[in-house]
Formats: C-alpha cells, structure tokens, sequence
C-alpha cells in the first residue's frame, strides 16, 4: 500500500504563523507539559485540531512527563480522521519542529501503510531536513500498530541516511545526551 496523499507540513511554534494561509485542514500541536498554547494557533479556522502535551524526553526522567501509549493512541486517532478526509493538509508542530513532530508525521504516513515504513521515515528528510524523531514515540506506535519493529528499522534507516548527509549532526545527537539513539 503506498504512502497517504496527503499534504503534510512540519514546523516549530515559530514558524506556525507563516503556515495559517496555506488551507491547512488538520492539526497535531505536541508541546512541553507547561508551554502555554501558542497563540498563532488562533490563526488557523475550521481546523480539526489535536493538542497533546508531554516533553521531548524519550525516557522516565524525574521532572519532565514522558509520551505515554495513550498519546500516541490519540495520534493514531487523529491520523484515522486525516486519513478518512481525502485532500487533507496536515501541519504538524512541536516546540522546534525537529523530534516529536517528525516522529508524529512518520507515524500517520506509515499508519494506513504498511511495509512502508521505511520510506515514510525517509520522506521526513524532505519534509524536515534536521528532523531526529522521538525514539518513545515510534516504538509505542510500533506496539500500537503490531509492525514488530517495522518502525523502528525506518528510524534506523533514516538516521543512517541523515547522518551519511550530515555527519556533524551526531556530535550534537551525543552532546544532548542521546548517544544511545545513534545508528550502530
């Protein structure tokens, strides 16, 4: 089964603004626990809008709320209503446009296709070039959707594919402390 049709947009708070006149039809918001809501949502209308709220960790750590499998149900939820609307714009936006979000846009474009897993992680580096998706996230929606690690070998696949174009990027992956998620 091929990928959605979908049109699919990532973004960080900051660019949210710069995105409200493009006939964006759904919205998945993933924000830190205490970030307030981000008032250029108020720019977007008639939109199906999905607000979820856990921190960027991809661990229990003392102080910060973890994505749980009830998160990602909701976004597979979400996904079930973008996927039942045909020509849907989809933007999808955490607090810099770099984990959760490319986690979530790989999730709903490999929902509805599997065996294409692969390719809907590899699509990220198009949508989202310095993307680094939420590890947590991708392995409950694995679980979520039966795909038996499926997923996660198209995070494998498109780290190794990112770090092969930008090899820089792995210095910084371990200087925040997420060496661990570096491709073997």
């Amino acid at each position: 089964m091929p990928l959605p049709s979908h049109k699919l947009t990532i973004c960080g708070i900051p660019d949210l603004s710069r995105h409200s006149s493009l006939g964006v039809s759904h919205v998945l918001s993933i924000i830190d626990t205490h970030e307030p809501r981000p008032e250029a949502l108020d720019d977007y209308f008639e939109i199906d809008h999905l607000l979820l709220r856990f921190d960027d960790v991809v661990a229990e750590y003392p102080g910060f709320e973890a994505c749980t499998p009830q998160h990602i149900e909701q976004v597979l939820a979400f996904g079930e209503r973008v996927h039942a609307a045909p020509d849907s714009h989809v933007l999808i936006h955490c607090h810099a446009g770099v984990s959760r979000s490319t986690a979530a846009a790989a999730i709903l474009m490999a929902q509805h296709a599997p065996g294409q897993e692969e390719e809907a992680f590899l699509k990220i580096l198009d949508l989202r070039p310095h993307g680094w998706p939420n590890t947590r996230m991708v392995e409950f929606a694995d679980q979520l959707l039966g795909r038996n690690g499926a997923l996660l070998d198209g995070l494998v696949a498109y780290r190794r594919a990112l770090l092969q174009a930008k090899p820089h990027l792995a210095e910084i992956i371990r200087n925040i402390g997420r060496g661990h998620e570096l491709p073997a």
